[in-house]
């Protein structure tokens, strides 16, 4: 493929509000993206590949550059890694492949630095997953996340949905042991197909879904989706309880619940009543619900492998506030589950101080909840990475 400089440029832009103006990555090429609408498929596929891959190791590219923002050099290493012919432009007179490649071999051989993680993070998941866990944990972290579906049974079913998409050359392929998961042969935009449009599917990961089954609502119950955000596991509880009965969405952002209110119109959903979370919402709700999902914040260690630019965003401080949040909502929210009714608390992280620790220090001081099962994914299985804890609360 021909190198072309706007392209290298528009890669080197985009790395510096990433990293210096602290934007997220996906944003960032979304508009990338749309102030370059000529692009062709190979121009688009060439800049977002070369920035993810040089977000998701950082590290590695910042010691061979020698610098945390010449993101231009950054680049160049880039191409010569992946083995492009360097153009003679002045940017890269100082670029020098086969020193590169030595420097990249022997940096290597350090397992934090080959991985590209900040040295507490990976302290953290070396103590927290022992070792040798996190190392291959790491290294699944940094893979290419593939694209999953969620087929909305409501509208459509499996068949008609890999149908309607081999028709836009799509291939879909049913996940093992995943009801209406569907994943993608080859990366695609999906958005501009018949399936999409008319609702038949959502984007979502597969180990995302897994959490709404181990909710495993029931038509007719009335269902509270705590932290809804735009609303993907809402929308599958209501294919699950078959549109019947109430789920309650609830969020402390109106723009996400906004969203969730178009996706819900698309998904063909009429069982969702969505709430702003405010200063009294929780408490006017005590006793109220069947099943309550908490899907908290977390350190989002188990989505590294899609937002591979929020390992650098996250701080040891700001990981010490987002358990605190966990263990406040974990207490506050559980109150909505009737007695006798069911809760789900659930993260996108790997680490069990977010996790089972979490959950074990809600038990010593709500005796009323009794843990009934728990899951943990991690991203070695292919999926992102969930845990998944199951309680109910006493009858009585």
């Amino acid at each position: 493929m021909k190198l072309h400089k706007h392209l290298v440029q528009a890669t080197a832009v985009a790395l510096k509000e990433i990293f210096t103006e602290k934007r997220y990555a996906d944003r960032v090429l979304e508009r990338t993206f749309k102030q370059n609408p000529k692009w062709g498929s190979r121009d688009r596929r060439m800049v977002a590949e070369s920035v993810y891959d040089i977000v998701r190791y950082y590290r590695l590219y910042s010691e061979l550059a020698g610098s945390k923002n010449n993101y231009w050099f950054m680049m160049a290493i880039w191409l010569v890694v992946h083995d492009y012919e360097l153009p003679a432009w002045q940017e890269f007179v100082d670029v020098h492949p086969e020193a590169i490649k030595k420097h990249k071999a022997k940096l290597e051989t350090n397992a934090v630095i080959a991985q590209s993680f900040p040295d507490w993070l990976w302290e953290l998941g070396a103590r927290e997953l022992t070792p040798a866990v996190w190392e291959q944990e790491a290294t699944a972290m940094n893979e290419q996340a593939r694209v999953f579906l969620r087929v909305n049974t409501l509208k459509a079913t499996p068949e008609k949905v890999i149908a309607s998409l081999a028709k836009d050359r799509i291939v879909a392929e049913a996940v093992l042991g995943i009801n209406h998961a569907l994943v993608l042969k080859n990366r695609a935009n999906i958005f501009k197909t018949e399936a999409f449009s008319e609702g038949w599917i959502e984007v979502q990961d597969a180990g995302s879904q897994q959490i709404g089954l181990f909710l495993a609502p029931h038509a007719g119950e009335v269902v509270v989706d705590a932290c809804a955000g735009a609303g993907g596991k809402s929308l599958q509880l209501a294919a699950l309880m078959q549109n019947k009965g109430r789920i309650v969405s609830m969020d402390v952002e109106q723009w996400k619940l906004d969203e969730l209110k178009k996706r819900a119109k698309r998904a063909g959903v009429h069982q969702i009543t969505t709430r702003l979370i405010e200063k009294d919402t929780i408490a006017s709700m005590k006793n109220s619900a069947d099943k309550v999902l908490l899907d908290v914040p977390c350190s989002g260690s188990g989505v590294f492998r899609r937002n591979p630019d929020a390992k650098w965003k996250l701080s040891e401080e700001s990981l010490e506030r987002t358990k605190s949040t966990q263990n406040q909502i974990l207490n506050e929210y559980s109150g909505m589950v009737k007695p006798g009714g069911t809760l789900v608390y659930s993260t996108c992280s790997v680490f069990p101080s977010e996790n089972e620790n979490q959950v074990n220090a809600f038990l010593e001081s709500h005796p009323e909840f009794k843990l009934l099962k728990d899951s943990t994914l991690l991203p070695s299985s292919g999926f992102d990475g969930f845990y998944m804890a199951l309680l109910v609360k006493s009858p009585s």
